[in-house]
């Protein structure tokens, strides 16, 4: 088969299997899910054919730019075993379902084989389109499970052969085609089509247009607007890196005219998209695996995620607002300027679907069901006009892109399907939470300290769903052994690994900024854990505080709770950048500092003291302010039209 042909193929082949993954779906969320080895297995199956056929694509695309020769062509041998491998044993527990279920686990010889060629294949996909983290970390649970036995107290145990571990492994329900598995096949595959629509229709536009014209006239405008942007885009892809991608294109340049250093214009957008993973209702899938997780209804966890989302926005805002006003950043548009509020609003039917989505959710409604009919809903509006009309060609390239958004998110849940095998049959998981408990020597505090420290480094470099998995099964039962409740504890590591977007050396949100930027990757996530360090405080209110999360409390606790947690962070922010109406000197950034740490408790009483310690530094800060205007004032100096000289470099 010539080249020609088989450039002309495998795209053939990836928009095939992209569309069947999307039918199946969409087929499976209306009729009802297959049996859990067929519904997973197909899914896998699809997945691995899309990421190895782009992997064939691009060896065609090194011999086309002459880099023929030895390696090239044991470079196509991989590819071309590892896709054998990986779907035979796929395609193994897709059409040999009824015998493995008569079998009751038990493993066979060949089963074996077939589970060695899957992960090896599993692996190679990993590294291919999320990176050698997660490969690294599963291979090092296998190992543990292999050769356990062998280590010293208390990390070891009793030691497994290799048939237990490829059975825990390969057929086992907690292994690769375990539950994390099973949410991307069903709840994040359907959301993520429905994603993927609203892009392709417009409407991601219109929230950005409508981010964009409500920040304009606000001093930092460009960077307000890529926070509220990305928290409703956050709506749509849920995804750090995806997040970016969107809307930083768009606030990165409006930032740098405005006079942000490319590093700071690049972290507060990183910083911004990474907390659309919090944003219900899609949350970054980590909400549906959660859900599993807890086994707690989904509509739950997101009426409790919806306060703490926007506390994070809030006090990001506030972050952004200091920066721009210590910075002297001016104010785009002038007074007289007009808003297009005709054209956002003439546009605003393509969100049609989230209401939709929303709505079905809140009446009861399963996830898959609601996806489906927000997708619909999609489909049937993009129809009002021509320019968002879905012909077959665009419907092709949607499912074309809600499938490489899914492929990250699969592999990533089929690799913690192993790290999550290996851990149910060492019991390593509680061996873990024992060590944070003993460590922590029972104080809380302490022990939230190692679990937010231990989320970052295991949520390096993964994916949030992955890295969620992770410290969920690790991490949060030694919070829940603590006092803490079933679901702040799982919130709380949920923002810990996700707070690993931005936290360096591997921040994915980092780096995809500064691609945008032209910054330095390092530079932009140094500055982003600056801007986002206020942030880093919300999961420590809601586990002390946990009327945030409206469970169990009355409405009037529920807005003390909000109102104190956002006047917290507030007051964090001010505290980290050394800013509120003026410059702070070092006293007034402690008491700042120690006014966050008193807010951060569920005692009217001490809120009280930290209100009447907020307000007198609001007015020690707010007269120095004064002061410093008149004095500029007679000088003859416009402290408005002064812009910082280093922002224009």
């Amino acid at each position: 088969m010539g080249n020609a042909l088989r450039s002309r193929l495998l795209p053939l082949v990836i928009a095939a299997c992209a569309v069947a993954l999307v039918a199946l779906t969409l087929y499976t969320a209306f009729f009802g899910v297959f049996p859990d080895g067929l519904q997973r297995s197909a899914h896998l199956l699809l997945v691995m054919i899309m990421v190895f056929a782009m992997a064939f694509q691009s060896t065609l695309a090194s011999e086309t730019q002459a880099r023929g020769g030895l390696t090239l062509i044991m470079r196509r041998v991989w590819v071309i075993a590892a896709a054998t491998g990986g779907a035979v044993a796929t395609g193994h527990q897709l059409f040999n379902f009824d015998a493995i279920n008569d079998r009751y686990g038990s493993i066979t010889s060949y089963e074996i084989v077939f589970g060695a060629f899957l992960v090896v294949a599993l692996f190679d996909a990993c590294r291919r389109t999320i990176g050698w983290p997660i490969v690294i970390l599963a291979s090092l649970f296998i190992c543990y499970g292999l050769f356990g036995a062998y280590l010293p107290d208390p990390i070891a145990h009793r030691g497994y052969s290799l048939k237990r571990v490829a059975s825990q492994i390969y057929l086992g329900g907690g292994g690769i085609f375990g539950t994390p598995l099973g949410v991307s096949a069903t709840f994040v595959t359907g959301v993520v089509v429905l994603g993927a629509l609203l892009e392709k229709t417009g409407a991601g536009q219109v929230l950005m247009d409508f981010a964009t014209a409500l920040t304009g006239r606000m001093r930092g405008g460009p960077a307000k607007a890529a926070v509220v942007g990305s928290s409703l885009m956050g709506m749509i892809s849920g995804t750090a890196v995806a997040n970016v991608l969107t809307t930083g294109p768009i606030s990165i340049p409006l930032m740098r005219k405005s006079g942000y250093r490319k590093e700071a214009a690049g972290a507060i957008e990183a910083v911004a998209s990474t907390g659309g993973q919090l944003m219900p209702p899609v949350m970054g899938a980590a909400a549906f695996i959660m859900a599993e997780f807890t086994e707690t209804s989904y509509l739950t966890i997101a009426k409790a995620a919806f306060l703490p989302a926007v506390i994070f926005y809030a006090v990001l805002l506030a972050m952004v607002h200091f920066e721009a006003a210590s910075r002297k950043i001016p104010i785009l548009r002038d007074a007289g300027s007009v808003t297009d509020w005709g054209s956002i609003l003439r546009s605003s039917y393509l969100l049609i679907p989230l209401p939709v989505f929303i709505s079905m959710l809140l009446n009861g409604y399963s996830i898959m069901l609601s996806s489906f009919w927000a997708i619909v809903a999609s489909t049937l509006v993009s129809y009002l006009n021509r320019a968002s009309a879905l012909t077959p060609r665009r419907m092709v390239e949607t499912c074309i892109a809600a499938a490489h958004a899914v492929i990250p998110v699969a592999l990533a849940c089929a690799a913690a399907g192993v790290i999550i095998g290996i851990i149910t049959l060492t019991g390593v998981g509680l061996k873990f939470s024992t060590l944070v408990v003993l460590l922590s020597n029972g104080s809380l505090p302490l022990a939230l300290v190692l679990t937010m420290l231990t989320c970052l480094v295991l949520g390096m470099g993964l994916p949030t769903a992955a890295a969620y998995i992770l410290v969920a099964t690790l991490v949060a039962p030694a919070l829940v052994d603590l006092g803490v409740s079933l679901l702040a504890a799982h919130l709380f590591v949920l923002y810990s690994a996700m707070l690993s977007s931005i936290t360096p050396p591997v921040a994915l949100a980092a780096y995809a900024a500064a691609s945008i930027a032209n910054g330095n990757p390092l530079k932009i996530a140094v500055l982003a854990c600056q801007f986002g360090m206020a942030a880093f405080a919300v999961p420590y209110f809601f586990v002390y505080d946990p009327a945030i999360l409206g469970i169990d409390v009355t409405y009037a606790e529920i807005a003390a709770s909000f109102v104190t947690a956002i006047l917290g962070g507030i007051c964090a922010s001010a505290a980290m950048l050394g800013y509120f109406s003026n410059r702070l000197n070092l006293l007034e950034r402690l008491l700042f500092a120690g006014t966050a740490i008193l807010f951060m408790n569920s005692d009217w009483r001490i809120d009280l003291a930290a209100f009447a310690l907020m307000a007198a530094l609001v007015f020690w800060s707010r007269r120095g302010t004064a002061a410093k205007d008149i004095t500029e004032t007679m000088s003859g100096q416009d402290p408005a039209k002064t812009i910082h000289q280093g922002e224009r470099e």
